[in-house]
């Protein structure tokens, strides 16, 4: 699917409210509205760390800010309506994660102010003009998921010296994995590693994908970054446990859960980042003045345990590196 059809086809209404939102005054209640994709439980750390950062910048939930949230669960076709149902509301602020619910939000209004606490290439996806002037409605942070394959097979590839085929779940309901498919085929190219996609978009689909992964004796798993992914990341984990198929993830809340290794951003940290964009618009800042921020550190998360069930001892040189080693 092409990226302007993809937008074209969340539909949506515009909602005529200025760019900047009213500069925030003390005691004043200012509804702040989210969108995302995956499950509530799935978001519940990152939003946790959204509310620290309003609570630690001054803001007390009740008193001077309100939140309303929508979770699609893992549907992207509910995206357009719920980001209407939240313009409709008319919050000062609208927060988004991941692509998918940025896009929503973005074709549902062109004038009240929203914030990325993650996405990937929103130069790309036409949500910003430029990440140093972003010259719309639009601002936050993005991240590398479509540039981290390559270090991710590289780290495959430590692991399993010998690896000539990788697994790759695919999910096509997200615009994403189209262009980080392409990247990782050229990155997979550079090593000699035939890569094998596996589409899934529900949670029997990604049963089927990881039992035919071992029907067809594939030795190693490459999970993108992905809201349906994130959402199943414990059945997945467990599953490939039974299989014995070690795999690499894009998000650190795989390994925390029983995933073997993950290298990308640290979400959590990024929607507590996030608060700083919202305070800032809130106090009379315009979207289109607010830089996009890329992060700063892409951290390498181990799991021990996962390691030793699947039989696995890892490199050395692979653990040094290791920014977390989860025993």
């Amino acid at each position: 699917m092409q990226r302007r059809a993809f937008i074209t086809l969340l539909g949506g209404v515009t909602a005529a409210l200025p760019l900047t939102a009213p500069a925030q005054q003390l005691g004043q209640m200012r509804l702040i509205g989210g969108l995302f994709a995956g499950t509530e439980a799935s978001q519940d750390h990152n939003l946790m760390r959204f509310r620290d950062g309003m609570r630690e910048l001054g803001y007390t939930e009740g008193r001077d800010m309100r939140l309303d949230f929508r979770f699609a669960d893992g549907h992207p076709d509910r995206l357009s309506s719920l980001a209407v149902e939240l313009v409709q509301l008319k919050p000062n602020v609208l927060l988004g994660s991941p692509l998918p619910a940025n896009l929503a939000l973005k074709q549902a209004t062109s004038t009240i102010p929203i914030v990325m606490a993650n996405g990937a290439d929103p130069v790309g996806f036409g949500l910003v003009k430029s990440l140093s002037r972003p010259g719309g409605n639009v601002t936050g942070l993005t991240n590398f998921a479509d540039e981290l394959a390559s270090k991710q097979l590289d780290l495959m590839r430590e692991l399993i010296p010998h690896l000539s085929r990788l697994a790759v779940l695919v999910d096509v309901a997200n615009p994403l994995h189209v262009s980080q498919q392409r990247d990782t085929q050229i990155a997979a190219k550079r090593l000699s590693i035939e890569l094998v996609p596996f589409e899934a978009q529900n949670l029997t689909e990604v049963e089927t994908a990881i039992s035919d992964i071992m029907r067809q004796q594939l030795k190693a798993l490459l999970v993108p970054p992905d809201y349906l992914f994130t959402t199943l990341r414990k059945r997945i984990a467990e599953l490939l446990a039974e299989v014995k198929v070690p795999a690499i993830y894009g998000f650190r809340e795989h390994v925390e859960v029983g995933g073997l290794m993950s290298y990308g951003i640290n979400q959590p940290e990024s929607f507590h980042r996030a608060a700083t964009f919202v305070d800032k618009i809130l106090k009379g800042t315009s979207p289109s003045d607010l830089p996009v921020e890329q992060p700063t550190k892409i951290e390498l998360v181990v799991n021990l345990r996962a390691a030793k069930g699947l039989g696995l001892e890892l490199p050395a040189t692979l653990l040094a590196r290791a920014d977390e080693v989860i025993e």
